[in-house]
């Protein structure tokens, strides 16, 4: 399939990366299957960590279909590449559709891109991991391949101005041995945690940290919340949207 649109987004990505001197470097993409259907697990630090993760897969000629969230659907723009480009979305209150047509494309030989901790992780690490991506390699029958970005966070990330301008920042991409589904979503899915455990921290051992960087984990010495914090943050929030009110909204 030509997928015209799609293949614009990959030649303006490129352009992107050049343009703004983002140094992307990349380990074990040997790991993303030539063919056939696999879930790739991301983790979740920042709202452009899906674009390292797509260029990572277009390295293997291969394409990666995202799941986004159906409000996104609002925005002209994006519901056009949504459409034109094989973007699954997903529908928070009400998902089933959209788990059975992540399953069924994965069951067609395609590349499913998925979140597994739902949200951007304020403290850079891996939050408690939902159990989408377990449930849906189970049911189609493919691997699932844990991948990691790292330093994306420091341009555009929660509570943080966005730093898309020509900013020279390093970002690495490391992809891990594909995993089979185990018998039990709670075995698949744990194991899925400990190898994107591994991969981030070897990933983070090469990496330049800067001493209490708000985009540094405190466990490298940054100044990141705590995960403890961050679930604090998270919980406050929930509670200002269910009240009505907006987040940090004096009561």
């Amino acid at each position: 399939m030509a997928e015209p649109t799609f293949r614009s987004l990959e030649i303006l990505a490129q352009l992107m990366v050049l343009a703004t001197g983002t140094r992307i470097t990349y380990g074990g993409e040997e790991n993303i299957p030539e063919r056939g259907g696999a879930v790739v697990a991301v983790n979740h630090t920042s709202y452009v960590d899906f674009l390292p993760a797509a260029l990572a897969v277009h390295r293997r000629r291969r394409r990666l279909r995202f799941m986004i969230k159906a409000e996104m659907q609002e925005v002209k723009v994006v519901n056009f590449l949504i459409r034109h480009t094989g973007t699954i979305p997903v529908d928070r209150h009400a998902g089933a559709g959209a788990y059975v047509v992540a399953v069924q494309r994965l069951r067609e030989g395609e590349l499913i891109g998925v979140y597994p901790e739902a949200t951007i992780s304020r403290s850079f690490e891996l939050k408690e991991f939902k159990t989408g991506a377990a449930r849906m390699a189970g049911e189609a029958g493919v691997p699932i391949v844990p991948l990691i970005v790292w330093g994306a966070q420091r341009i555009w990330t929660k509570d943080r101005p966005r730093q898309l301008g020509r900013n020279n920042v390093p970002i690495a991409v490391r992809v891990g041995p594909p995993l089979r589904a185990h018998a039990g979503i709670a075995e698949t899915g744990a194991a899925l945690r400990a190898a994107m455990t591994t991969l981030l921290h070897q990933v983070q051992e090469r990496y330049p940290h800067e001493p209490g960087a708000y985009w540094v984990p405190r466990r490298l010495g940054g100044g990141a919340p705590t995960p403890a914090e961050a679930a604090r943050i998270e919980a406050d929030e929930a509670a200002a949207r269910a009240q009505g009110r907006s987040p940090g909204q004096a009561r």
